[in-house]
């Protein structure tokens, strides 16, 4: 890698894996995949490339010709874009795929695509033969710095995002930030609510950072997006490493904004409001939350709103979801966090630090809405 890359090493014990990140980096998967599995040269290697119609060219089809140039068997997969993919009826079909192509337990699946790929790629592998091992190849901002790293994986019940899943973590991930360049405008903003969110949660010097580069942001200048990509990730891999499996409530705090954000996506519909946008407006819920309880002040709000506004993102509950009350808190009862029917929400003390909370009056919550 030139000198320009980094690598985020995710502390896992014997499920330790790199994340490697640089602008052009795609070329070299085939060789880093045959490192990271531990396959010589001579070791035959089959890959299973599951993607979307939106990445399978350019990035899938160079994917599969590093890898194939590195002597491997390759068959690549293209599932429609979008959340609806994430599904049982997807996932069954994709087991016949890896029936028909006699994929074993050394068979290796690659995600190339943004989060529903990797999600429903990893959950795939994390149940076919009991465990493939499983490459992400994030395309989208979103998945660069959030679902891509970590390990969770599932799929979507009618009922739930992400009801049904499984914690399988990645043998690696390779994130070329050039294909950020592909990326539709809507696409790339929504990205940068995880990465907003990170700064919220963990580091308010990260915070200040995105503050002073917005022009860099909007613009997509190449040097911000390595540094916000490296830099969510580092704080992605800490969280993870002392809490993969969320036994500690440590990794509750990735979702922050997320138990609005949920019910957003439900009730509009998954799909009309793209997972970044619903986080935006989830986070800014929240925050009001957090000042209703009075743990933050109005500039700390003021601050998210001005950063959200400033790249773009949306602030405002849709209208045909806000009248929903009822609705909204049902979905939300559905949230991970949720205890005994006590809706549980992270929530800031100060920019850079949060803490789950809950005992909170249902009226309160609907409250924050608007």
């Amino acid at each position: 890698m030139n000198s320009s890359g980094q690598t985020v090493h995710v502390d896992l014990g014997t499920r330790s894996y790199d994340i490697c990140i640089d602008a052009g980096n795609l070329a070299q998967i085939g060789s880093l995949t045959r490192s990271w599995l531990e396959r010589s040269a001579e070791q035959s290697l089959k890959c299973f490339i599951i993607t979307d119609t939106n990445v399978l060219h350019p990035h899938a089809n160079a994917v599969k010709a590093s890898l194939t140039a590195v002597g491997a068997e390759v068959r690549v997969v293209c599932v429609k874009a979008g959340e609806a993919s994430k599904s049982l009826k997807e996932m069954s079909d994709l087991y016949d795929e890896l029936v028909d192509f006699k994929a074993d337990r050394k068979t290796v699946v690659l995600a190339v695509g943004g989060g529903v790929v990797g999600d429903l790629a990893g959950f795939v592998a994390a149940t076919y033969a009991r465990g493939l091992p499983f490459v992400q190849v994030p395309t989208t901002l979103l998945a660069m710095v959030d679902s891509s790293v970590g390990g969770k994986t599932g799929i979507n019940h009618p009922k739930g995002k992400n009801l049904i899943g499984a914690f399988h973590q990645p043998a690696g991930v390779l994130i070329d930030t050039d294909v950020m360049s592909t990326l539709p405008d809507r696409e790339y903003i929504s990205g940068l609510a995880e990465v907003i969110k990170y700064g919220v949660i963990l580091d308010a010097e990260f915070f200040a950072y995105l503050e002073n580069n917005v022009a860099g942001l909007n613009e997509r200048d190449p040097v911000v997006l390595r540094h916000l990509v490296a830099r969510s990730c580092e704080l992605k891999a800490y969280v993870v490493k002392e809490d993969e499996y969320e036994t500690t409530g440590l990794r509750a705090i990735l979702n922050y904004g997320h138990t609005y954000a949920h019910a957003f996506e439900a009730l509009a519909g998954y799909g009309k409001l793209l997972h970044g946008e619903a986080v935006s407006i989830g986070m800014l819920c929240g925050s009001r939350l957090a000042r209703k309880l009075g743990r933050i002040g109005d500039t700390e709000v003021q601050r998210q709103i001005d950063l959200l506004n400033a790249v773009k993102l949306p602030v405002d509950v849709p209208e045909d979801v806000v009248k929903r009350a009822d609705d909204i808190l049902n979905c939300m009862l559905l949230d991970k966090k949720t205890v005994a029917g006590d809706l549980k929400f992270v929530l800031p003390d100060r920019i850079g630090h949060v803490e789950t909370i809950g005992g909170i009056d249902s009226s309160t919550i609907i409250e924050c809405l608007s």
